[in-house]
């Protein structure tokens, strides 16, 4: 199998089995081989076992066993493009919402999403907020000015940076990976979920790194406020951890890089990011 076959249907997934089987593999090896090529596309391993079972029985056809009763005539274009409709007005609804608003069974709900309109359930990403017109704006304004900053000279200024970032440490009750799950198509970008019901309980962390990894995180205590003087002592912590784990460095002049809050740019603390061996 080569990478170009990973989208393919039930019944070319039972012929890849009888491939293996008449090879002489075990359910488990044709499994894992299969997950190796087709990844998210491959049969369960329960599909895979039970197509085995019946091809070394002497089984030849693919196809399923015709069953009585009434044709299967609900795979149709019409409700090939309802189910497409109802999942893009509601990329969260669920198979069985779907077969009742249309009156027909839960497995055929899900033939038709995954094999006719080549869509599958995944969670969404976790990121820490959502960004306004504005922040876009003056990030990508900032981005610009650093790359005018660097030049020709990248490796040189990304060596001397050292980032100095606060973040809350809390207790979430988020969204479970399962209630996220939405449908997208192949090639479309997973949904995202930002953060909900926030805990009273929390901590603040205050963490300095650079192009090497972490330099010095602090917590802030219980009942302290984050002032110019707190930081201006952690900047010389920081200052300190680079003397110890980065040798050299302050030589060559540190170039800090952090945001406009107020402890940031606090009378105290702009002495110590203003020393000749600190730039902001």
């Amino acid at each position: 199998m080569s990478a170009e076959s990973s989208n393919l249907s039930n019944i070319e997934h039972r012929a890849v089995i009888k491939y293996f089987v008449k090879e002489g593999k075990t359910p488990k090896e044709i499994f894992e081989d299969m997950v190796s090529v087709l990844q998210e596309s491959a049969p369960s391993y329960t599909m895979v076992k039970k197509w085995a079972r019946l091809f070394q029985q002497g089984r030849e056809s693919c196809e399923d066993d015709s069953r009585p009763g009434r044709p299967v005539t609900v795979v149709t274009e019409e409700n090939v493009r309802k189910i497409e409709k109802l999942v893009l007005a509601d990329r969260r609804i669920k198979l069985w919402q779907i077969a009742e608003e249309l009156q027909i069974s839960k497995e055929r709900v899900g033939e038709i999403i995954h094999e006719h309109t080549n869509m599958r359930k995944i969670s969404a990403r976790w990121i820490p907020k959502m960004l306004t017109p504005f922040d876009k704006q003056r990030r990508l304004q900032t981005s610009k000015d650093f790359l005018e900053l660097v030049g020709d000279n990248i490796d040189e200024i990304c060596d001397r940076i050292v980032t100095v970032d606060e973040t809350w440490v809390r207790q979430y009750d988020p969204e479970s990976k399962q209630e996220s799950m939405q449908w997208t198509k192949k090639g479309e970008r997973p949904p995202k979920k930002f953060k909900v019901q926030k805990s009273a309980s929390k901590l603040m962390a205050t963490i300095f790194w650079d192009s090497e990894g972490v330099l010095l995180i602090d917590y802030l205590p219980k009942g302290t406020t984050m002032n110019g003087q707190y930081y201006a002592n952690l900047l010389a912590q920081a200052r300190e951890a680079v003397v110890q784990k980065q040798r050299g460095k302050l030589s060559r002049g540190v170039l800090f890089l952090q945001d406009n809050a107020s402890v940031h740019t606090a009378r105290a603390s702009r002495k110590l990011t203003t020393h000749p061996t600190a730039q902001i």
